[in-house]
């Protein structure tokens, strides 16, 4: 695999979003890096907050559909989260709840299956000091146990992210840019060793 293709889902979506624009700084390193990048809209997909009565009436969405197919075409999965709570955004969970409602069919694997051993990485930001750093440890044991990603273990917390970019949104500190540099190399590593799908 000479170019892994690397889907990149920012889990907030509002204007001025810091993990957007942390997700716009990993997107130019990974194309400067030579890797395909997708980016996607959680918010566009339009889904609404799963309902096992809406589901039995309606079945899944289209918009789980849509991410179920860019995900099964990615060689490696990129989530940058901010933090509510101490927890993943109700965007990102409720998104990856109705991915796992799809069941395969019309030849297309399931949600379940279209993540499994699919590489993962995770980067998050926050005003605060850890930088979001609980939401990702959360992110990261969902995605493997729930979903059977694998989840490279370098991430990246950007702390202090309100002061954190410049005029032209790339990032103040050399260090941080190469954090974010490491988590795209350690996907882009990981996904080349994976196997081709068929």
């Amino acid at each position: 695999m000479d170019s892994p293709r690397i889907l990149i889902i920012p889990g907030s979506a509002r204007d001025g979003s810091l993990n957007r624009r942390l997700a716009a700084v990993a997107a130019a390193t990974a194309r400067a890096a030579g890797l395909q990048v997708t980016e996607m809209d959680l918010r566009a997909l339009a889904l609404p907050v799963y309902d096992g009565d809406l589901e039995a009436a309606s079945g899944v969405p289209a918009g789980a559909h849509e991410l179920r197919q860019a995900i099964a075409t990615s060689d490696g999965v990129l989530i940058v989260t901010p933090e509510y709570n101490g927890f993943p955004t109700p965007l990102v969970i409720n998104a990856f709840d109705w991915l796992s409602r799809i069941p395969p069919g019309d030849g297309q694997a399931g949600g379940l299956a279209a993540t499994a051993n699919k590489p993962a990485a995770l980067l998050s930001a926050s005003p605060g000091p850890l930088g979001a750093l609980r939401s990702m440890n959360f992110l990261r044991q969902y995605l493997q146990m729930a979903f059977a990603m694998l989840v490279v273990p370098q991430q990246f917390a950007l702390g202090r992210a309100n002061e954190a970019f410049d005029g032209e949104g790339a990032l103040k500190d050399a260090r941080a840019a190469q954090s974010v540099e490491k988590v795209i190399a350690a996907l882009a590593t990981l996904a080349r060793a994976m196997p081709t799908p068929r």
